[in-house]
């Protein structure tokens, strides 16, 4: 829709020029903090948390350009929509990098020590994360809802992963105890790429609602039962 005033569709394209390149960097991030994972390579992951800082700067840029809107322009309906929801899509995405800063941090601890079987799935659950991510940017900038609930209904593949995940590094720590730092820390990083799935998630959510002007009703997929393992339930160590 075109405004009568210019300054305000430049201002809008540029909330959304915001968001966009946000999530370009998120996404980036997440890729390479798993690929210097994967390579142990602590240098690189060096580089993702330094990356950060930027993802951090559009956040503050987005906040101060939606405050000066808001007092300007005085938004309503769609607009109003559009605006409050790129502030929320911000917010999520600056938290998809912190989650993949936190990968990138405990890489050079995991580089110091063999590499346990378990962490193969890593790669897998953040390919499925990194998927929803790219999926939810397109359903932004195409505004695209049905594509949003797609997204919106894919979680459970991440969490699937998760829970799986979660259960064999426990087994594996059972069965060698040598294991127990490293295998930690990776059910840290599991546990941060379900974060930024459920991020994902977020987002679509705040899209549907931008875009439909109603919430999303069904009720939301969770597929996520770590919380309710008990240690007897878990597969006790091969002899």
């Amino acid at each position: 829709m075109q405004h009568t005033v210019s300054a305000y569709d430049e201002e809008l394209n540029a909330l959304r020029s915001i968001v966009t390149q946000m999530g370009g960097l998120a996404e980036q991030e997440l890729a390479e903090a798993v690929a210097a994972l994967t390579a142990r390579d602590p240098e690189a992951a060096a580089k993702v948390i330094a990356m950060d800082k930027r993802l951090d700067a559009l956040e503050f840029e987005a906040d101060a350009l939606v405050v000066q809107m808001i007092a300007r322009r005085s938004p309503v309906a769609d607009d109003l929509r559009e605006i409050i929801s790129a502030l929320k899509i911000t917010g999520m995405l600056e938290r998809v990098g912190d989650f993949a800063k936190n990968i990138a941090k405990r890489v050079t601890v995991i580089s110091q020590s063999a590499p346990v079987r378990p962490a193969a799935t890593i790669p897998q659950m953040a390919q499925e994360a990194h998927m929803m991510i790219s999926n939810v940017l397109e359903a932004y900038v195409e505004r695209d809802s049905a594509k949003a609930v797609m997204v919106w209904r894919s979680d459970d593949r991440v969490d699937a992963l998760y829970n799986s995940l979660f259960r064999e590094l426990l087994t594996y720590m059972m069965e060698s105890p040598s294991s127990i730092t490293q295998s930690t820390h990776l059910l840290f990083i599991a546990k941060n790429i379900e974060r930024i799935g459920d991020q994902a998630t977020n987002i679509a959510e705040v899209i549907y609602f931008a875009i439909e002007g109603e919430p999303l009703e069904d009720d939301r997929p969770k597929s996520d039962t770590t919380s309710f393992a008990r240690p007897d339930q878990i597969a006790p160590p091969r002899t």
